[in-house]
């Protein structure tokens, strides 16, 4: 199988390369082509964009006060260093927050972690996935297969803090 594409090209680069498109609307087109400007396009979509944030937010809404306009010369003086600033648009999405140390549901493993670490003490290289079977087959119709995860995760923390205890390194520092 050979497959071929086309070059690269504008979806109007395609339509006026298109014989079915009449030479009517490809005159149009190409009217239109010569009038566009890029740079001004990205200013206006960057004012309004301000424009709408400023709505959005609650000063904005109080005041009814549009952002400050910096006109097409201001922003083609910042147009070459905004790229090291990041992202300018004021409805970029937030800075990541940080990690959430709380949990969201009930540890369904709780009431029998102390037995799940005596055996883990007696073999400590048993898998959790052996754990979960053992668990099940002690206390049949609790455990459901979706919780196998959680189990490995409380598993990989205590192997995680046992390995930390050996090194000694404490858990402030971690």
């Amino acid at each position: 199988m050979r497959k071929s594409y086309f070059p690269p090209a504008t979806p109007c680069d395609r339509l006026l390369n298109n014989e079915k498109v009449s030479e009517e609307a490809k005159e149009r087109l190409r009217e239109q082509k010569r009038c566009l400007d890029p740079v001004r396009l990205l200013h206006a979509i960057r004012e309004l964009q301000a424009t709408l944030a400023a709505i959005a937010s609650s000063n904005g809404a109080k005041n009814n006060e549009a952002p400050e306009s910096k006109n097409l010369a201001e922003f083609l003086k910042q147009l070459p260093t905004l790229w090291k600033e990041g992202e300018v648009r004021p409805t970029h999405r937030k800075a990541p927050s940080s990690p959430r140390n709380w949990r969201t549901r009930v540890d369904p493993f709780e009431s029998v972690w102390p037995e799940l670490l005596d055996w883990l003490q007696r073999d400590p290289d048993t898998t959790a996935k052996d754990l979960f079977e053992r668990l099940r087959t002690k206390y049949p119709g609790i455990y459901k297969d979706g919780q196998l995860r959680t189990l490995q995760r409380r598993v990989k923390g205590w192997r995680r803090a046992m390995a930390r205890e050996l090194i000694g390194i404490s858990q402030e520092s971690w």
